[in-house]
Formats: C-alpha cells, structure tokens, sequence
C-alpha cells in the first residue's frame, strides 16, 4: 500500500500524487519555477483535473493563507479561471478561438489568469493548432494546464510547448481505502470495486455504491464468454448496446431535468407554465447539449465495457502463461481457466488486437453495433470478419 502525505489546502482533494503536488506547490510560490503551459497526464480517475483546480487556486491567490479565493476558484466562481470541458465527443474550434481570446485578458483580481483544459485530447489537429501560439507566447500572468490521458494523445506540437507532469497510477489497494473512507462501504466491495475498475477512482466509487452497475458488469462479461456463433454474437451485441444506453440515459436523465428547471427558473418561468415563443431558442440550444453529451456518454459507455473486455481477455492470457495469482475477474476464474485451456494463446491474441481495433473504429464514429457485432464475431470463431 502506498502512503501520501495530507498536503495544505487547496491541495487536500488530491489523492495518491505527492511527487506531483510538490512540484506544482513550488511552481506557485516560485516564478522561476513556474512554466506557463503545463500538460497534466494520467490515466482515467487519477485525479488530473482535480490537482489541475488545486494548482488553479494556488497560482490565483495571493499567497497560501489566501483561503477565499482559493475556496471561490475551487468553486468555479472566480473570474481569473477559466475551464473548458466538453460533454460532446469532440472540442470546437469556435470553443477553441474563445479560450484563446480570453487567454489574453490581464487577472481582474489573482496573481495570474488561468486556463484549463480538461479534455485536451479531444482535440483534433486544426483545433489544436488555434491553440499553439497562445501557447508558446502567452502573456506573462496567464498560466495553461492542460489536462489529457498521457502525451501521446496531443500533437507533437503542442507536447514541445508545455511542461508535461505524469500522475502516477494509484495501487488497487489505495483505492479500495480510499473508497471505504468516503462510502462507508464494506472492506471486500471496495476491494472487488477497485479491481474490476483498474484502479480508476471515480467509476470504483461507482461500482462500488451501485449494485445494478455491479450486476450489469459481470452480466456482460458472461455473456461474451457465451457467444458461440453468428447469432450469438448479434445477440450480445445488442443487448451489450442496449444496456450501454440504459446506463448513459440514467447517468444524464436527471442532470438534464436539473439544468432545464434551472434555466426556466433563471428567466422566471414557473414549473409547468408554458415557454413563450421568445425563450424556445435557448431552451432548444439546451436540448441540444443535452443531446451532445448524451452522445459522449454513451461512447464512454461502451469504451467501459471495452475496457472490462480487455481486463478479461487479460485474465485468460495470463492464465494460459501460468500467472493466475493476479487476475482482475477473480470471480469469473473457473470459466477463464476453462477457455484458457480450449484456446491457443494466438487466438487470444487475436480477440485482443481487434477489441483495440474496434475501440479506435469508435472513435472514428463507426456504428456502435456494427463495431460490437465485428468484435464478437471474432470471439466466437477466434478469425477477424
């Protein structure tokens, strides 16, 4: 098990990155230390953007007994932070030339003006190219931290103009501790949590509080070891669809209800009355956010369950090279060991290739479905279709 230090605030909501934390620490105390493009990279639920709003109120305060404005850029109401996040599956250029221009603006009240981004990796190249002279010769008191899963997934270009910071990956064990702290949850959930998600904080937090995200899981998982055939695989693939969407509409059904209640409240309309004519365009303007991020939600969905595919078909290849004391699906291990042992490893191999395959036909917007019949198909016969 891994030990972390309690650090001061604003950085107490950082977990498990001491190293990281220290030197971002420095850099807001020290300009000479300070650069004025960061890239934060690490994997899902590592904590980047939480360490990337800590730096955040650490640079915009006036000194670390500063705790009101570090409390109000924490709280996103600062005016000298700006955030851009998407819920769409990919970042505009039009929300790119924004963050630029406002980039240029002097601190109205901080030290520095900081922007954050924190899905830099859903940039596409001219996109990231909006971002590059600001980048490489940002006025003096603006600072960006850019957030993305490692270095590989921004441009060579933008890499060369940031300061790049690698989190560390938490131990299974950190986060099942860190899981019971918070949740209250039983010691062997919290454990089976952390492990089915690899580590991942926010969806181990999850899984470990949902038992209908636990029971989808390992529902799905069996099902894949099930396919068999052609209709098999059909078959799974649909369901694996469906409950995709099920789950992404739960996740978002009542953050939408919420913000539409917000936004008629905002123009004084009552719950229940009518919407005048004049209001439609942004209540339409809402809808179609909503839409987007619904979108992204459920590609997320599914790259979950790819990921769970992955660790399984892991588990198997381990166990067909004798290591089976560090399996990810312990629980599945009688039916892992039985394919293990009906399967060559190449034909394992071959399952694993295309599951990555088939996650970058996704992000090349192929149909969901067709990519997930495609997959099964090959686990069924062991052939790429």
């Amino acid at each position: 098990m891994t030990s972390t230090t309690l650090a001061p605030f604003p950085w107490t909501d950082v977990w498990g990155q001491d190293a990281a934390v220290e030197t971002l620490r420095q850099a807001a105390s020290d300009p000479a230390a300070l650069s004025h493009a960061w890239l934060l990279t690490g994997p899902p639920g590592s904590g980047r953007s939480t360490l990337a709003y800590a730096f955040a109120a650490a640079l915009i305060a006036d000194g670390p007994d500063d705790e009101n404005t570090m409390r109000q850029v924490l709280a996103g109401t600062h005016p000298d932070v700006t955030v851009l996040r998407t819920e769409k599956v990919l970042i505009t250029i039009k929300e790119a030339r924004e963050l630029v221009a406002r980039s240029y603006f002097a601190p109205s009240a901080g030290r520095y003006r900081v922007i954050v981004v924190e899905d830099a990796d859903r940039m596409v190249e001219r996109t990231s190219n909006v971002l590059l002279k600001a980048l490489e010769e940002p006025p003096e008191q603006t600072v960006w931290v850019l957030c993305a899963p490692s270095e590989a997934d921004l441009l060579p270009t933008i890499r060369s103009r940031v300061r790049a910071l690698r989190l560390r990956e938490p131990d299974a064990a950190d986060v099942a501790r860190l899981i019971t702290e918070r949740t209250g949850v039983d010691e062997l959930i919290a454990e089976q949590a952390a492990r089915h998600a690899q580590r991942h904080i926010g969806m181990a937090q999850r899984l470990a509080t949902d038992e209908a995200a636990r029971r989808r899981r390992d529902e799905t998982l069996r099902a894949v070891l099930g396919v068999r055939g052609v209709r098999d695989a059909v078959d799974v693939a649909g369901r694996v669809i469906q409950a995709a969407t099920d789950d992404a509409k739960a996740l978002t059904a009542e953050r939408d209800a919420a913000e539409r209640a917000a936004l008629l409240r905002t123009v004084g309309i009552a719950e229940g009355q009518a919407v005048p004519p004049a209001l439609r365009t942004q209540i339409s303007a809402l809808e179609d956010d909503q839409k987007k991020r619904a979108t992204r939600s459920l590609r997320d969905g599914i790259d979950r369950v790819l990921t769970d595919l992955q660790s399984m078909f892991r588990d198997v290849i381990m166990l067909q090279y004798g290591r089976g004391d560090d399996l990810i699906n312990r629980e599945l291990e009688g039916e892992l060991r039985a394919v293990a042992e009906s399967w060559p490893i190449e034909r394992t191999l071959i399952v694993l290739d295309h599951l990555a395959d088939t996650r970058e036909s996704l992000e090349r917007n192929v149909a969901p479905l067709l990519a997930l019949e495609s997959l099964l198909v090959t686990v069924a016969s062991g052939r790429t279709p």
